[in-house]
């Protein structure tokens, strides 16, 4: 069901008189700002023929619908879909965003396959016996990204608890699906690993989908830490052996449940900003936690403080000393075909930081800093000339500050060979001149 909330007649009677006080200016309309547009096409598909029929999409898209109906979604649910059913719902989706500037999302639990590096979701009345067949009776992720493009979504978010085994031999080049390179706006999450696969689950719902579900329901939460918690949930109770993925190129923060009133459910779902008292009072508490638990050898409270803290500047820190303590039951197996995601540091690989100023854009300064040490998860560069945890949290920089916990300085998520990075501060740059550094940094071997 979809509600459109009215405002009151002496809501009304007001803004008029505001409007006409103010001549009617174009300005006005940036005083009543419009409401965010939520739509969410939410599919599971359960009823596969003979053994490839699963037991909780289904189930897991009838939960994910109600759930998302709580938080403002207008929301196209299509249970057991055909292609044809697929294609038609992906259309009406866009239709009803179009031209909206809102927040388009696809849940899709079910089978997924991917192709030549393209991932597919599975119909019911699917039956394809090789690749080509998936093609033509399969329906491309690629599709819904169109259609969000076309539509000129603000944010889109994809969601894929699909990572399944792949029950229809000889049609897949490798298990599981493929990393996605999305548009601009865009938060992708797998219940898996690109190229590892998920469990369905024991209960009623997914592992993966259980999980988000209790997520979703916490209010004034990052959409990243949403789903950083699920992450962390997943992985502990498979014991490590599905571990949920994302990748994002959102460029403002999103919340699913601001904790508004239910009049206020569909306005712009944007955090309040903290003030900096209150920012200060958190991280002390965050450091007391962390220094009371930095030397303990249980995972558990390294888990905890992640749940407690996703977003804190010292997770990063939580998160290595966790892989730590986990690293011999975590032994998630690379797929032929994939490039495993593990931190890969070895001696003599070389970081480039490239400096420009932000409103000149003229490079200010480079330089180049090799690996010359690796020892207990700590990485040394140029001889002990910096100090990085195998995360990137810097330990130590060139001129002997020593930060703990580390200072997050390259991104954790995405740290690895081959990989480009921006990041921006605030700094003095060129020397006695005000200004916004851009670093640009590369992971690179030779």
């Amino acid at each position: 069901m979809i509600q459109v909330f009215a405002a009151s007649r002496y809501a009304q009677r007001f803004l008029a008189r505001a409007l006409v006080a103010l001549g009617a200016l174009a300005a006005s309309a940036q005083a009543n700002a419009p409401l965010d547009v939520r739509i969410a096409l939410v599919i599971g598909n359960s009823a596969y023929s003979g053994s490839a029929a699963l037991s909780n999409p289904a189930n897991d898209a009838k939960a994910m619908s109600a759930q998302l109906r709580k938080l403002g979604f207008q929301v196209l649910e299509l249970r057991d879909g055909s292609r044809s059913q697929m294609a038609e719902a992906i259309d009406d989706v866009r239709k009803r965003l179009q031209g909206k500037s809102g927040v388009g999302m696809l849940y899709y639990a079910g089978h997924g396959v991917q192709i030549d590096w393209r991932n597919y979701m599975v119909p019911v009345d699917a039956r394809p016996r090789s690749q080509t067949e998936v093609v033509a009776q399969a329906v491309d992720v690629d599709a819904v990204i169109n259609a969000f493009k076309q539509a000129g979504n603000r944010v889109n978010i994809l969601v894929l608890d699909a990572c399944r085994n792949n029950p229809f031999e000889g049609t897949a080049s490798v298990k599981g699906l493929a990393q996605i390179d999305a548009i601009p706006g865009t938060f992708l999450a797998y219940a898996t690993a690109p190229g590892n696969v998920a469990d369905d689950g024991e209960g009623s719902n997914g592992l993966y989908t259980t999980y988000l579900l209790q997520e979703l329901a916490k209010p004034t939460t990052r959409i990243e830490d949403v789903f950083k918690r699920v992450r962390l949930q997943v992985r502990k109770k498979s014991n490590g052996s599905q571990i949920p993925w994302e990748s994002t190129s959102l460029e403002e923060d999103f919340v699913f449940n601001d904790d508004r009133g239910p009049g206020e459910t569909l306005a712009l779902a944007r955090p309040p900003k903290p003030k900096p008292a209150e920012l200060d009072q958190k991280f002390l508490r965050e450091k007391a936690e962390w220094d009371r638990i930095k030397t303990s050898q249980n995972p558990d409270d390294f888990y905890a403080f992640l749940q407690a803290y996703p977003s804190s500047a010292i997770s990063e820190a939580a998160q290595s000393r966790l892989d730590q303590l986990s690293k011999p039951q975590i032994a998630a197996t690379p797929v032929q075909g994939r490039q495993s995601i593990q931190r890969d540091v070895r001696l003599g690989d070389e970081i480039e930081y490239v400096y420009h100023d932000y409103l000149t854009k003229l490079e200010t300064r480079r330089e180049t800093l090799r690996v010359t040490s690796i020892k207990d998860g700590v990485v040394e560069l140029n001889n002990g000339e910096q100090i990085l945890t195998i995360y990137g949290g810097l330990v130590r920089n060139e001129i002997g500050s020593e930060f703990d916990p580390p200072l997050q300085s390259l991104p954790a998520d995405d740290f690895q060979i081959g990989k480009r990075w921006v990041s921006r501060s605030q700094q003095t740059v060129p020397p006695d001149s005000p200004g916004c550094a851009v670093k640009q940094g590369g992971w690179s071997r030779t």
